[in-house]
């Protein structure tokens, strides 16, 4: 009786295992058909709309290219600074290509108001954290539209000087004589006082000639000098003239322009050409001269 009872048990637990088994398959193959379904119907009812979008977007990023490359082309042709002629070309195409990614979604039945709502929360969140950053990229469209100075300009502002490089919308990029960039935030360019020499660099100098010389001749020849010193620019002529009267000596000021990009190249040939035209003319240049007089000389001492 033991036997049978345990074997009676045996089978009723194994039938009752199998029992089980089967409808977990089953409920996981209803689970499987329902999903292979769901996706029939929705490729069945939106395969067409999926495929529209797809094909409007392609043709879209297309368009926004050629369009882009158009308007880039007509603002050369209209000889518009290249910065902001690379500015409104990219901001054309990105203005299409938004346009169309909204007609695409709203093909395959998206919505895009929650995306414009979340958006609109991701930028005010965004805005408080990099006020400094948006700062730069405000001043950066200012210089862009206002165009206070272009790609090729010398620029003094808040102590740097050099020639400007390139403009971005967050940084202008200027160079010197050397090589070295200098990188200046937007922000610290706008509002301030901005020295713009365009492409050339104003040199000054100041030399003496005696007082036994002739001050006309000395001009001539210093002007003559510079005139003949390359690089020195020949559209605006030199200026030369008395500046001071020294202890010992005229001082002759000199103000000429030399590019930017070879400012002390230029200046120390035209310094040189100077000295070897009044050199030539035989106009002196004076060693400073101090002249001693001793007073009351009946009390110093070993006088009679």
């Amino acid at each position: 009786m033991g036997n049978e009872n345990l074997c009676v048990s045996v089978w009723f637990d194994g039938k009752l295992t199998q029992s089980m088994i089967g409808g977990i398959v089953e409920q996981e193959i209803q689970q499987a058909q329902a999903i292979y379904q769901l996706i029939t119907e929705f490729f069945v009812n939106y395969s067409f709309q999926i495929i529209g979008a797809f094909i409007v977007m392609i043709l879209g990023v297309l368009v926004a290219r050629k369009v882009s490359d158009l308007v880039l082309k007509f603002c050369e042709r209209k000889k518009v600074d290249i910065t902001l002629s690379h500015f409104i070309a990219g901001t054309t195409k990105l203005a299409i290509i938004a346009m169309v990614a909204i007609v695409s979604l709203g093909k395959i039945g998206i919505s895009v108001t929650p995306f414009v709502a979340a958006i609109g929360a991701l930028s005010l969140g965004a805005g408080l954290a990099m006020q400094g950053l948006l700062a730069n990229y405000g001043a950066g469209f200012n210089i862009i539209i206002a165009r206070p100075f272009v790609v090729g300009d010398t620029i003094r502002v808040q102590g740097v000087n050099g020639q400007v490089k390139e403009v971005h919308l967050a940084y202008t990029l200027l160079t010197d004589e050397d090589g070295v960039g200098i990188t200046i935030p937007n922000k610290h360019i706008i509002g301030e006082i901005i020295h713009n020499s365009h492409a050339e660099t104003l040199a000054e100098e100041v030399i003496g000639i005696a007082y036994n010389s002739d001050p006309d001749k000395s001009i001539e020849v210093i002007k003559e000098a510079l005139e003949s010193t390359d690089k020195v620019s020949k559209e605006r002529a030199p200026l030369v003239g008395i500046e001071d009267f020294g202890d010992s000596c005229i001082k002759i000021g000199i103000r000429f322009w030399a590019p930017t990009a070879h400012y002390f190249e230029t200046r120390y040939r035209a310094n040189v050409a100077i000295f070897h035209a009044l050199k030539t003319a035989g106009i002196a240049i004076p060693f400073p001269q101090r002249e001693i007089r001793i007073l009351n000389e009946e009390r110093l001492p070993g006088k009679a």
